[in-house]
């Protein structure tokens, strides 16, 4: 059963689950990069909040690249699978392997994304951050674990769909989590949308384009 036609509906969603008092904080918004984005830019509309980007990169298993081992974020925060990687026995020179590999890419992304400027600054703010759904949780765990580093006052996840168990976890690193649906059994994400085209870079920057032009100043 489709639950969202793409990640932009899945947003709207999102928005009107949000409590009322939320935009009262006066909260910064940011989408996991690249499908949390154009979720989290719907969020910001309905919040006229500024809107910026977080990298996160999923650090796949040899054999299964959709199965993550861990993930990394900026601020060079690294959370890894212990159980699965010792279940599937990855090497540690091959685990070290795709840690600089994807260290690479997410530098690169941050420079693509970014273009130099520094992100939003969000110590004492309310930070919603958003994701088109989690699977393992390992790159929202990844971005909660960096971002709380910053000291912000409070963290909302705003998810649409996600695990039972995958949920569980993320609202122990939280204040609160809004989340749609957690089907059972799960498949994956992108089993609930009927559109998941992969978000492109320029997509990405057309977006946060988007939110400044409203006035809420995103970093870019």
């Amino acid at each position: 059963m489709t639950l969202f036609q793409n990640r932009t509906a899945a947003g709207m969603r999102l928005a009107a689950q949000l409590a009322p008092e939320v935009a009262q904080r006066q909260p910064i918004v940011l989408g996991l990069a690249r499908g949390g984005v154009p979720v989290g830019l719907e969020l910001a509309r309905h919040l006229q909040a500024p809107l910026d980007v977080f990298v996160v990169r999923k650090l796949g298993a040899p054999s299964q690249p959709e199965l993550a081992l861990g993930a990394l974020a900026s601020g060079d925060v690294a959370v890894l699978n212990r159980e699965l990687i010792e279940i599937l026995q990855v090497p540690g020179d091959t685990l070290q392997r795709i840690i600089a590999a994807e260290r690479e890419e997410l530098e690169r992304r941050e420079a693509a994304y970014r273009m130099g400027a520094p992100a939003l600054d969000i110590e004492g703010r309310t930070v919603i951050v958003a994701d088109d759904g989690l699977a393992t949780g390992a790159s929202m765990r990844a971005a909660l674990t960096a971002l709380l580093r910053a000291r912000p006052a409070e963290i909302i996840a705003a998810i649409p769909v996600a695990p039972p168990e995958t949920l569980l976890a993320i609202r122990q690193l939280v204040d609160d989590v809004v989340c749609i649906a957690t089907p059972e059994p799960f498949y994956s994400v992108g089993a609930w949308y009927a559109d998941f085209t992969p978000v492109s870079d320029q997509e990405l920057r057309q977006a946060l384009a988007e939110a400044r032009s409203w006035g809420s100043a995103p970093c870019l």
